[in-house]
């Protein structure tokens, strides 16, 4: 048996295992809402909205968080509402953001350009059924959840290989953050959907296992919230 040390065996915070990646992934701010007679503008055939006023509150106070950490990198993916959200922080840091196709969000097939928001609030059974097979693929046309599966894990691989011993923010999307999520701590595929907009949920990818250290932290975000 080990013997102890004088004091003995005390506990001690967590520390990132040597070779570990540090991975604070962000969940762009709100984006402008959907209309009807106003479909989002369209990248490659995803839903690109700007951010909303409230997003760009909320990616000024995502860079209070942050600007004091030890930043290696910034990613973000090619849909704008990420570039608008990281900005701030790049700007602080004097870091330029790397796009990662990988990490964009689902492709919602048919519900794309704001659809999905307008079937959602209608309570459209296909949109109710989603959620009860926890998958994307049920609307039409959408990316198969094998295919969005295998991506985002790339995606997720791609940047954690490039910073070992190092801290880095990814600015993605709900959608996937909750696949990653799901993978990492091999928890049901929808028990981390819906992290709030603005919001920092931490990972370290480490060389044996990756582990699940914060989830959906908004408290930089506590400025925005109604007075009491």
């Amino acid at each position: 048996m080990t013997k102890p040390p004088p004091e003995g065996f005390r506990q001690h915070r967590f520390a990132p295992p040597p070779g570990a990646t540090t991975l604070l992934l962000v969940r762009h701010g709100e984006s402008q809402p959907a209309h009807p007679d106003r479909p989002f503008p369209l990248r490659d055939g995803h839903g690109d909205p700007p951010l909303d006023p409230v997003g760009v509150e909320q990616a000024e106070l995502l860079a209070d968080r942050l600007a004091g950490e030890p930043i290696a990198a910034i990613y973000v993916t090619p849909l704008q509402r990420t570039h608008e959200t990281a900005a701030p922080l790049a700007k602080r840091l004097g870091l330029t953001p790397t796009i990662v196709n990988d990490l964009r969000e689902v492709f919602l097939g048919d519900w794309e350009g704001g659809t999905f928001r307008e079937r959602a609030a209608a309570g459209d059974p296909i949109f109710q059924d989603i959620w009860v097979q926890e998958r994307w693929d049920v609307i039409p046309g959408a990316e198969p959840h094998e295919e969005f599966d295998a991506r985002v894990w790339r995606g997720f691989e791609q940047v954690a290989a490039a910073h070992a011993d190092e801290r880095v923010v990814v600015v993605s999307h709900a959608g996937v953050i909750g696949q990653l999520l799901h993978r990492i701590t091999g928890a049901r595929r929808f028990a981390f959907s819906g992290a709030d907009n603005g919001s920092i949920s931490e990972v370290v990818a480490g060389p044996e296992r990756t582990l699940l250290r914060r989830y959906n932290d908004v408290a930089h975000l506590a400025p925005m919230l109604p007075a009491p």
